[in-house]
């Protein structure tokens, strides 16, 4: 008897909790990182199943598109894919938030005979140095670059750390306006080769496996090689608000930072933070 009380106390406890999980009200607005727009849709549908009451609105078009929306007042968190720089952090008092953390697929058609690359190899590729996939072992064809736009974080990222400081991606590079654009071009142009966040890798697309030194170990993206620092391009995702967020907007981040949310991040092809 003792026991079925104890079992009727902790079940209502739970739906009480449910019950005050559920309570909130109102509309969270996040803008930003393409790179992130599958992993929040995700968080959004996992959040909104049991908060009924509580929108959550989800827009790409890039890390600095969303900084800058947030320190305007026009969304209530950025998402990104890098960190906000000290000429943004000057003009709002911004929160961070590292959500998760991914790796930068670099990706050819699944036809193309070069699959490892080394860290030189790539910036001379997509720096113009290299011109034609025979330099790389390849065919005679000559390198179709595909970049995203200046505005993503993605890209920001990659030319800091891939093409190194001060360098700058190769005229001839294609800039497109989101992730999926440049896995559906790789899809189809068997010379192409681009990178995008490796929640995007997909079967139409392969990953190139990249070293650090002719030496290797030459490593693929995955979330064991990005837990490990195996995988030499790796980096942060990040949340940003303008000030300390409240009611709804904090339901939401916690959200993400619990455990079930993190379980989302690896369901989504990204690396979870613990």
């Amino acid at each position: 008897m003792r026991r079925l009380r104890s079992v009727m106390l902790a079940v209502a406890g739970s739906l009480a909790l449910a019950t005050a999980a559920g309570a909130e009200q109102g509309s969270v607005q996040i803008k930003g990182s393409d790179t992130m727009v599958n992993l929040c849709q995700a968080w959004a549908e996992a959040f909104m199943a049991t908060h009924p009451q509580v929108t959550v609105a989800i827009t790409g078009g890039g890390s600095g598109t969303g900084i800058a929306a947030m320190i305007g007042g026009s969304c209530d968190l950025a998402a990104a894919s890098r960190p906000m720089t000290p000429k943004e952090q000057a003009r709002a008092a911004a929160k961070e938030w590292i959500v998760g953390l991914d790796g930068l697929a670099v990706v050819v058609h699944p036809k193309n005979p070069v699959q490892e690359l080394t860290m030189e190899q790539l910036a001379g590729v997509f720096t113009g140095k290299i011109h034609h996939w025979q330099e790389l072992g390849g065919p005679n064809r000559r390198i179709v670059l595909l970049s995203r736009e200046v505005n993503s974080g993605t890209h920001v990222y990659f030319k800091e750390h891939v093409l190194g400081k001060g360098q700058e991606f190769a005229p001839e590079a294609l800039m497109l306006p989101s992730s999926q654009a440049i896995a559906d071009e790789v899809a189809t142009n068997p010379d192409a080769i681009g990178y995008y966040g490796m929640g995007y890798v997909n079967p139409n697309n392969a990953p190139v496996a990249i070293a650090k030194s002719p030496e290797g170990p030459y490593v693929t993206p995955s979330i064991a090689a990005v837990q490990s620092n195996a995988y030499p391009i790796s980096r942060p995702l990040f949340f940003y608000s303008r000030g300390e967020p409240q009611g709804v907007v904090k339901a939401f981040l916690d959200f993400t930072l619990s455990p079930e949310g993190q379980t989302i991040v690896r369901q989504t092809n990204f690396v979870p933070i613990n």
